[in-house]
């Protein structure tokens, strides 16, 4: 299936400038990109990601602004034009015609000029001019240009290059960041990207609020996933329906079937969701999935996108809107069938599912056991806020189809440490009779229907959780990382790998120094008074004290480390790293792996014989084991 821009979808933009827009795709809508211009949406769905798009002026007798896919030979045409004549830095005269050919081919703006064919730029000085004091064109001469220039700006930049007056004396480098400033700041084009979660976080750090998501970067991002080790848990299984009446209470909940659980991380999230989304990129829950049916709706725009004529755009324009109603459609129409449900249930009548499947019980769980990502947050409910973007709304009561509704549980720190003080995990469900429901008042059938609900999930969701066996743990967290870990690290299988985010590393350091090698011997040599007696269960959860705040043997390999890939500068003479980029914290991942220590002293068991070292015995020694060997044979 062809990964093409679906209706009702989030993406990020990509301007000249960088990637400073995501927007949702809304059909029959106008996407504005500022100074550029706007155009229909319409024009962009149904058609391949990563394509360049080029805003075209306004035609006589329409209002909106068709949409050009730039090809790639005109994209990179300076780069074939330079790979003609390779290690040249002052062109030939048959480099030069080649170059005008090539760039006229691909209407070039920049170095050639188009009257005559003469290449204006020389590179055999090395002797920067200012620009503004070269520059013929005044600022309300461009301005005019750019009212009625077309050519997507192309023209605009074209007179700017041709009435400078000393282009001809500047250096390479000099022009080549002379022609990437007035391009960045006058082409109309941009790139329609995906949204993943390495174009959200960056959009994230350079045009919205960083401090929501710790200032982690797409490189902090990258480890704490591959040391988190998440990836996909395989196929979904999902717990039989008790088909429990209204009669049952909490007697008549499915039991934890903990053979069944695998494939599950435990994640502390303060990042507002985006370390969620990471994870759940990895193990393929992330993005909704789309029927075969979809793919077909959206097949003449994905064809019509494969041709850049004025005929595609129109056809495209007048094609998407009408592709896109069947699924809007059927979206409100199974949002429709779950609301008639559910009043036909509240009045107490049988629902009449327009797919012939009965809805399920009250205690029927929807989660899966395997593939799971299970949240463990501070507050009433979870702030995953960015998940949004994807598709997911955690607060939805009515949500329609997405992986995440069976693959995210989510539960407080309260109900993992003390349920019992929880309400909605201690209050026993309500039970009625079907009398009794029959002569209730609807909205109190409903309410009465959701409390049950509410507690066979939040009852599932914490004892799965309570009963362990994760397969890794990853924090980011404004929290303390030792008071996470001291009560996460009994909950994680053996070998599970452990990463932790942290915008500075002083928790970190102060984390990684309970897990050192001195404590480490001191607690194996008996040194420590607190713990002699206490069984291999109790150790794991040890509560804690001065000197040892964690049980320095729950953990093996313990490091502390951080990654940054700078961007860099690549022009003629001048390609180095930036040294000035976006401020912020730095960011650094503590990871580890958990241990199951052995119970008891480690000894050493087997026979050992006394090696003589006189030449005699030892000679010997040989002389009657082969004879052993010898008679061992015969027999």
């Amino acid at each position: 299936m062809a990964l093409v821009v679906r209706p009702n979808t989030w993406v990020a933009l990509k301007l000249p400038s960088g990637i400073s827009r995501v927007i949702q795709i809304a059909p029959n809508t106008t996407i504005s990109l500022g100074k550029y211009g706007s155009f229909p949406a319409n024009l962009i769905i149904g058609r391949p990601y990563h394509l360049t798009f080029e805003l075209q002026d306004k035609l006589e007798g329409e209002d909106f602004s068709r949409l050009r896919i730039v090809p790639t030979t005109e994209l990179y045409a300076e780069i074939f034009a330079d790979e003609i004549s390779p290690g040249c830095s002052t062109p030939t005269a048959g480099a030069n015609e080649a170059a005008a050919h090539t760039t006229a081919d691909a209407e070039d703006y920049t170095l050639i000029d188009a009257e005559t064919g003469n290449v204006v730029a020389r590179s055999n000085l090395a002797t920067a001019i200012d620009e503004t004091a070269r520059q013929t064109l005044t600022q309300d001469e461009i301005e005019e240009l750019k009212r009625d220039g077309t050519n997507a700006g192309k023209d605009v930049i074209a007179k700017l290059l041709l009435s400078h007056t000393a282009l001809d004396q500047k250096t390479s480098f000099s022009l080549a960041k002379y022609k990437l400033m007035k391009t960045k700041k006058y082409i109309r084009r941009f790139q329609v990207l995906p949204m993943d979660v390495a174009n959200f976080g960056n959009w994230q750090l350079e045009e919205r609020d960083s401090s929501r998501i710790l200032d982690m970067r797409a490189e902090m991002i990258g480890l704490v996933g591959c040391w988190g080790n998440a990836h996909y848990g395989g196929e979904d299984v999902f717990l039989d329906d008790p088909c429990a009446s209204t009669e049952q209470g909490q007697e008549a909940c499915a039991a934890v079937q903990e053979d069944l659980l695998r494939g599950r991380w435990l994640v502390v999230d303060d990042t507002c969701g985006m370390l969620v989304a990471a994870l759940a990129e990895r193990m393929g829950v992330l993005n909704p999935e789309y029927s075969d049916s979809d793919a077909e709706d959206n097949a003449p725009a994905a064809a019509a996108a494969e041709t850049t004529t004025e005929e595609s755009n129109a056809a495209t324009a007048k094609a998407t809107p009408a592709s896109t109603e069947p699924q809007t459609n059927t979206q409100q129409q199974q949002q429709t069938d779950t609301e008639m449900a559910d009043a036909q249930e509240d009045d107490g009548l049988p629902p009449t599912n327009p797919h012939n499947k009965p809805r399920p019980s009250d205690f029927a769980i929807p989660y899966s056991q395997t593939n799971t990502i299970t949240v463990v947050h501070a507050a009433s409910q979870p702030n995953l806020s960015f998940l949004n973007y994807w598709g997911f709304d955690h607060t939805a009561p009515n949500h329609p189809p997405h992986p995440l509704l069976s693959h995210l549980l989510t539960l407080s720190w309260l109900q993992l440490l003390q349920p019992s003080l929880d309400t909605s995990y201690a209050t026993p469900p309500l039970v009625a009779t079907p009398l009794e429901l029959a002569g209730w008042k609807p909205s109190r059938r409903g309410n009465f229907h959701r409390k049950r609900r509410r507690f066979a999930r939040t009852r599932h969701v914490v004892d799965t959780a309570r009963a362990g066996n994760f397969s890794g743990l990853v924090c980011a967290s404004t929290m303390d990382p030792i008071s996470i870990l001291k009560h996460s690290l009994p909950l994680l299988a053996g070998g599970a790998p452990i990463a932790v985010y942290s915008p500075t590393v002083e928790p970190l350091a102060a984390l990684a120094d309970c897990f050192s090698v001195p404590r480490r011997t001191a607690w194996t040599s008996g040194q420590v008074a607190e713990i002699v007696g206490k069984t291999g269960e109790e150790l794991e959860r040890w509560a804690g004290s001065e000197d040892f705040p964690l049980n320095p043997t729950l953990l093996l390999g313990v490091s502390i480390q951080t990654s940054r890939a700078r961007r860099w500068q690549v022009l003629p003479g001048r390609t180095h790293p930036l040294m000035t980029e976006r401020g912020g914290a730095e960011g650094y991942v503590f990871t580890a792996w958990r241990a199951k220590p052995a119970e008891g002293r480690v000894e050493a068991k087997g026979k050992f014989k006394r090696r003589k070292t006189e030449p005699s015995a030892v000679a010997g020694a040989a002389e009657g084991d082969a004879e052993e060997v010898k008679e061992t044979a015969e027999g």
